[in-house]
């Protein structure tokens, strides 16, 4: 029998249907599915999975300025990112309802309230209740991400009550950014969801340096993609596979305690469900040494501002006459 301190968490490592979002969204349908089933409470998929990581950058010379190629690339990923207000995740949202299980989610987002026409890299929360509670834009796009990635808000920092766990969570590099996870842990975070665009390089060491920082839970989603998993109709199919290796990234999924000691390590290679039941009560035991927003911090000395404001260009005032 489920109690409510203990949490069935699952993280659906899987490629996407490459930079396809209806495809993509019925494989990401298929694997709620079976993580309901499964009796999850919540399942977490890796990041820009919706409709997919920008791969093609480093495979054909992204920063050539005013490329013909590039625009058209930049294009179809346009027309294949999520647009929350048309309902393109409509449902998702009602196979979470249906099966009373909670998504954090990974996809690029074309925000209306910036104008429609930029990209951001989100990370989505989607409640037991089937209901959108955060949509985290990631801060700060790492390297080439900046190419077709803006530069989100604070808005998304939130953390999410899930049975009696508190849960929040970041997209890949933003990670390794103190005040970001100090941000989390300042709202009370003992649940960290860490999505990742692929490979253990980038899971492995931080999963366990932040369990060990935040004594909190930690489960990191990533995503394994192949050459084959390149679809043949994407624009300048050819120019991309030149120079791409058979597996461009191998995953590298796991979950960390709050001790930072493994319960799954990092699985690298495959696609499929990792599921693990954590409790609520190793988070306790460990902050008794150490906790980082409450005995061991010192707010008289050292402080943090978080600007929750929903960043856009323009600010509309209606007037009654």
């Amino acid at each position: 029998m489920k109690t409510e301190n203990t949490l069935c968490l699952s993280i659906a490592q899987i490629s996407p249907i490459w930079l396809n979002k209806k495809k993509t969204i019925e494989k990401i349908k298929a694997y709620v599915n079976d993580a309901g089933k499964g009796k999850s409470d919540l399942v977490v998929f890796g990041e820009a999975l919706l409709p997919g990581y920008p791969l093609w950058l480093s495979l054909t010379n992204g920063a050539e300025f005013n490329s013909k190629v590039q625009k058209e690339l930049y294009a179809h990923y346009l027309k294949n990112a999520v647009q929350i207000e048309n309902g393109d995740l409509d449902e998702i949202c009602t196979l979470a309802k249906q099966l009373k299980i909670a998504i954090y989610l990974g996809m690029i987002e074309r925000a209306a309230n910036r104008g429609g026409h930029s990209l951001y890299c989100a990370l989505i929360y989607i409640n037991r209740e089937g209901q959108i509670k955060s949509v985290h834009r990631k801060l700060q796009p790492t390297y080439d991400e900046r190419l077709v990635w803006a530069a989100g808000d604070g808005h998304g920092l939130q953390v999410h009550s899930l049975k009696d766990f508190t849960v929040g969570g970041l997209n890949c590099w933003e990670n390794w950014m103190p005040l970001t996870r100090s941000a989390l842990y300042g709202l009370g975070e003992n649940l960290h969801i860490a999505v990742w665009p692929g490979s253990e390089r980038n899971t492995r060491d931080i999963s366990q340096f932040i369990a060990k920082e935040s004594r909190s839970f930690v489960a990191s989603a990533s995503v394994p993609m192949r050459l084959k998993d390149i679809p043949a109709d994407t624009p300048h199919y050819d120019k991309i596979v030149k120079n791409a290796p058979e597996q461009l990234t191998d995953g590298g999924s796991c979950i960390a305690g709050p001790d930072g000691e493994w319960i799954v390590e990092p699985v690298c290679g495959k696609e499929g469900l990792i599921t693990a039941t954590i409790d609520i009560d190793r988070v306790y035991e460990e902050r008794q040494n150490f906790d980082p927003s409450g005995h061991y911090s010192r707010p008289d000395v050292l402080s943090l501002n978080i600007n929750r404001e929903r960043q856009s260009i323009i600010q509309i005032v209606n007037k009654e006459n």
